[in-house]
């Protein structure tokens, strides 16, 4: 990823920056993108509005716990079940998420913001897994 900052920030985070960069073909995407900046805002309200119902589905089904966010991505803390079995299930569907077996996040599952359709396509086997899981 990348972000905009004004300088004293940028000062600041280049302190803490790992010591990898960006790579050119996110610079290039970075430069491109802001040619056309009303292009980009409607982008933008687009994954935010797909955000928001993403999360509201995701706290309906009842076996996961979404947290709210302000990124591309929704992280959940699984209630009922395994992450890892989730995960392994969707995957075998075709839709990867990446889940978390560490101490502060035991048992969660991150979902990223997509198109409509493919939050479609996610709570489809989410509702399918909820069903396996309530036997």
């Amino acid at each position: 990823g990348y972000g905009i900052f004004p300088p004293k920030i940028a000062e600041y985070l280049m302190k803490l920056k790992l010591p990898y960069n960006v790579s050119v073909a996110a610079r290039v995407a970075v430069q491109e993108s802001l040619k056309d900046v009303d292009y980009l805002m409607g982008r933008v309200k687009a994954i935010i509005a797909e955000r928001d119902r993403l999360f509201e589905e995701l706290k309906k089904l009842g076996f996961l716990k979404p947290f709210p966010s302000q990124a591309n991505f929704i992280f959940c803390s699984v209630l009922k079940g395994e992450a890892s079995e989730i995960q392994r299930k969707l995957e075998r569907r075709g839709i990867l998420v990446r889940y978390f077996d560490i101490p502060l996040m035991k048992n969660s599952i991150r979902i990223s913001v997509g198109k409509p359709e493919h939050t479609d396509a996610l709570l489809k086997v989410l509702r399918e897994i909820r069903e396996e899981i309530s036997g």
